[in-house]
């Protein structure tokens, strides 16, 4: 969370609290100082509740915040920093927010990691003065907004999950419960995971808040896990992680008198979801969002990708944190809020059972042999709202006209998409669209209900009126008809009364706290300023003076009166239409899921069109060939960049080569060969087509990926240090059904180290492990282990080598390279060319001890690298003014001409001649 100390804190109320109460708990009523005014009285006693949110205050037209809170909300969202009246003696600090912008800077805070607790008012101020003049207006909290309880569209991405997740144990042993939400949507799932698993199963969520006992936050096996979510976490006491109450919370919920029906979930798993409701409950005052029944992620169903792979992987966004860039961003072609949402969690959690995906891919394939009937979903799709989204906030009583439009609409696409799926493959459609036609149901009657109901032009919020079409209820017509005549009346007032009093400025005007008025210019008033007169004077400010008359308050009352009645019937209407709705929630919501896959199939089918990808064949053995395969996201930049076409490579991990240990150059393609592989992998599990022109993979069951260096400066953690860690999480966890791509394992420590601990990790990949790997290294001496591990197969990237340059080919083939080229990608990159040469002359001795068992030896009989001409300046000292310059003093005879006499060039060699010019050279500096 985004806290700092508090510099100008509420005072301290005595109340019978111990730390870690959630806020909405009932606690005692606080004790308030003596002297302190009725108004920041019932502030102090609103915000004890709320101790660990900021408290938006309702007053007027602003939300304001006090004390410390003020401080922080200033600070957070860069707004100026005021006062407001004294507390005790002393200035009560007070920033504020208006109310019609208020999501905006809500949108900050919640990013920011704060948690807002909204307080509105509760009654009209004028109610509150019939009790006294110095009667507070009544006020409530209504809301607590955390950052996993969103349902507003501008507090939430519409293409990505907002998760609540709750993780819980029973007390003893490895194996947690894990939860997740998204309120916005009403998804609600559940997973058993052993501690080991819990990262991977987190970072595969990428959940906004997460909920955990605070007992559970001293367990030595989960500090790592909690430290990298430690922004998110929302500690809560253990008590509300108790099994036996949550069970019959869930039950309640669900309208079951035992939860076996909806699966057999483990004690843990109903502790975690009964939080979840608890919170929900507690932020939310006391409403639930609609939730889809209950579902449990069996273990193993889907692929185990731990964080540190989906971030070298780059799958939902790049190392920068960036959507552009990412796999995501390039395989996304939906056309929906919730179709996107799906894909990513697709991605996300590729399947490993190969007769889901088989279905699928069946699916993909269809729509994509049917140019047509795809053509024509992707544009029914286009058309539909977000309804999940509507469907959530109308079940918390949150939403407004237009999500009731939303329902509508996108309902209204439903019949057209079941014709249009039931056309698929000559009318036998795969199972899944059928499947799916079959779930998008049947809604006509609530969709022509709604369309007669609404109008065109829908307002944000029921209560400023205006939503229901004429027609729709008679009494309304009659009442909207009455409100307008008397708009029209006041208008022909206003023509009268200009052409009695002469002025033509004369205006009647309408604002919230004195009604319609009449304004006319200071100067001109004082005409109608006669006692008695029809003019009555109410208001006199700098450059205007107000009035009214009988006739104009007479019609006034008249207009507001039939106002208030339309207002009060379109209220009653929005919510018959909302029951409607929420009559029928299960269904929507069956038919809202049946529309996001929908979207997803046929944008998988339209991306398999469009990037020439194959249908991948996936099985229950340990086959992994790869022909021709390319990596999306590299290909999809090489076109956008015009730099030609992406060089393809096979890869064949089968039983008798599952290890390969693949040597080359940088800048050769080696990581991106790695990456390519597993990309396909997350693909092809997900259900999708694939860069390749075939692709057979045994269902993997977790991936690991090491490949790229980064530091850990807030754990303290070096490059190397992070490297070791997962290469540790990889040895531990992987099995003979996962695949590990590796790269450089070792090369952050000395040559010596480095080369010991990659020559024992292949040989734990290969002996223990027995997983399919990719291991990628520049220690050529590794590719001996060929000759003891059966299993291990060596490949390298090919070069070619062309008038002294070395060109990259991009290509894997079998083999090992009998070199690395690093001085050559050296001279890529622009270093000296003195710094070349020497590096050059510098390998030839190590490569010569190298056979000789001496390196050092030969590096110590090496000449003095030319150090005085790294001293030597670029431009010449210029010498003192008024001297003439002295010439050099060139000796006939010294060391070097005699050594260089004794120089037969035509006996040297290159890398000879190049030796000897510096050893000469160093004659001559001495």
């Amino acid at each position: 969370m985004n806290r700092r100390p508090a510099a100008f804190s509420a005072p301290v109320l005595t109340r019978a609290a111990a730390d870690g109460v959630l806020e909405g708990d009932v606690l005692d009523a606080p004790v308030l100082p003596e002297g302190v005014t009725p108004m920041m009285g019932q502030y102090l006693t609103i915000k004890a509740d709320h101790p660990d949110a900021l408290l938006f205050y309702r007053m007027g037209d602003f939300y304001e915040l006090f004390f410390d809170d003020a401080v922080k909300a200033a600070e957070a969202l860069d707004i100026a920093l005021t006062k407001r009246g004294k507390h005790l003696g002393e200035d009560i600090p007070m920033c504020g927010v208006p109310v019609h912008a208020h999501e905006a800077y809500l949108a900050k805070l919640i990013r920011k990691g704060f948690k807002v607790a909204v307080c509105e008012q509760m009654e009209d101020p004028a109610e509150a003065k019939k009790r006294g003049a110095k009667s507070v207006v009544r006020r409530e909290t209504v809301r607590i907004i955390t950052p996993g309880t969103l349902t507003e569209d501008s507090l939430l991405d519409a293409r990505r999950h907002n998760y609540l997740a709750a993780v819980a144990d029973i007390g003893s042993g490895n194996e947690l419960g894990l939860a997740w939400v998204d309120v916005s949507t009403g998804d609600f799932m559940v997973q058993p995971v052993p501690d080991s698993l819990l990262a991977a199963a987190l970072a595969r969520l990428m959940p906004g808040e997460v909920l955990v006992p605070d007992r559970l936050l001293q367990k030595p096996s989960l500090f790592e896990v909690f430290n990298d979510w430690r922004d998110h976490l929302s500690p809560l006491p253990s008590v509300r992680f108790d099994s036996t109450n949550a069970r019959k919370r869930l039950e309640a919920v669900h309208g079951v008198k035992a939860l076996d029906g909806l699966g057999n979930f483990s004690r843990p798993e109903i502790a975690a979801a009964g939080a979840l409701l608890d919170y929900i409950e507690l932020t939310q005052k006391g409403k639930l969002p609609r939730l889809s029944p209950l579902r449990r992620l069996a273990a193993g169903a889907v692929m185990e990708i731990d964080s540190a792979t989906r971030r070298n992987l780059e799958l939902l966004e790049t190392l920068t944190g960036e959507r552009r860039g990412s796999l995501l961003s390039v395989i996304d072609r939906t056309r929906t809020g919730a179709g996107a949402r799906l894909l990513t969690t697709w991605l996300a959690a590729p399947l490993t059972d190969p007769a889901r995906i088989g279905a699928r891919l069946d699916a993909v394939e269809a729509l994509r042999s049917d140019d047509g009937q795809r053509e024509a979903i992707r544009e029914a799709l286009k058309r539909c709202p977000d309804i999940e989204r509507a469907l959530s906030r109308l079940s918390l009583d949150r939403g407004g006209p237009r999500d009731l439009a939303a329902i509508r609409d996108g309902l209204a696409e439903v019949p057209l998409l079941r014709l249009t799926l039931h056309r698929i493959a000559a009318g036998q459609p795969p199972a899944l669209l059928a499947a799916t036609a079959e779930a998008l149901g049947q809604h006509q009657a609530l969709v022509d209900k709604l369309a007669r109901a609404l109008s065109p032009d829908l307002p944000m919020l029921s209560r400023d009126g205006g939503f229901i079409a004429t027609g729709f209820h008679p009494a309304l017509d009659e009442l909207k008809a009455l409100s307008g005549e008397s708009k029209r009346l006041i208008a022909a007032l206003q023509s009268r009364y200009v052409t009695d009093t002469g002025i033509d400025s004369l205006k009647i005007k309408h604002n919230n706290v004195i009604g319609y008025h009449i304004e006319v210019p200071a100067k001109k008033a004082d005409p109608l300023m006669v006692k008695g007169g029809p003019y009555i004077h109410r208001q006199t400010m700098a450059n205007a003076v107000r009035f009214t008359t009988v006739e104009l308050s007479e019609l006034e009352d008249k207009q507001r009166g039939a106002a208030d009645k339309a207002l009060a019937i379109e209220l009653e209407l929005f919510k018959g239409l909302c029951q409607d709705i929420l009559g029928q929630a299960s269904d929507i919501a069956r038919a809202a899921q049946a529309l996001a896959r929908l979207d997803v199939l046929a944008a998988l089918a339209e991306l398999a069109l469009e990037g020439r990808y194959c249908r991948p064949q996936i099985t229950s053995g340990h086959d992994f060939r790869i022909t021709q395969g390319r990596h999306p996201v590299v290909e999809a930049a090489l076109a956008r960049n015009s730099e030609g076409p992406f060089v393809a490579n096979d890869c064949d991990l089968s039983d008798a080569q599952r290890l390969w240990l693949i040597t080359g150059p940088n800048m050769a393609g080696k990581s991106t060969f790695l990456r390519q592989n597993a990309v396909i992998t997350i693909l092809a599990q997900m259900g999708s087509f694939v860069p390749a022109e075939q692709v057979v993979i045994g269902a993997v069951d977790r991936l690991f990926s090491r490949v790229g260096a980064a530091d850990d400066l807030a754990r303290g953690r070096s490059t190397f240090m992070v490297e070791m860690v997962e290469t540790a999480a990889i040895l531990n966890q992987a099995t003979d059904r996962s695949l590990v791509i590796l790269d450089e394992i070792g090369r952050g420590t000395a040559t010596y180290d480095g080369l010991s601990i990659a020559w024992a990790t292949v040989e734990h990949l290969h002996g223990l492990n027995r997983c399919r790997s990719l291991f990628a290294t520049h220690y050529h001496e590794l590719t001996v282990l060929a000759d003891s591990l059966p299993s291990l197969a060596c490949h390298s990237m090919k070069v070619k080598e062309w008038q002294g340059k070395i060109i990259f080919l991009h290509e894997v083939g079998p083999g090992a390279a009998d070199r690395s080229y690093g001085i050559h990608v050296a001279q890529l990159a622009g270093l000296p060319a003195a710094v070349i040469a020497r590096a050059e002359q510098v390998l030839a001795a190590l490569e010569k001890g190298q056979k000789g068992h001496t390196p050092v030896k030969h590096l110590e009989e090496l000449p003095l690298f030319a150090a005085a001409a790294q001293r030597m300046p670029l431009v010449p000292d210029s010498p003192p003014a008024g001297t003439a310059p002295v010439p050099p003093t060139v000796p006939a005879s010294c060391a070097a001409t005699d050594a260089l006499k004794a120089v037969n060039p035509d006996d040297l060699s290159p890398r000879q001649a190049l030796e000897e010019l510096y050893r000469l050279k160093a004659l001559l500096d001495d």
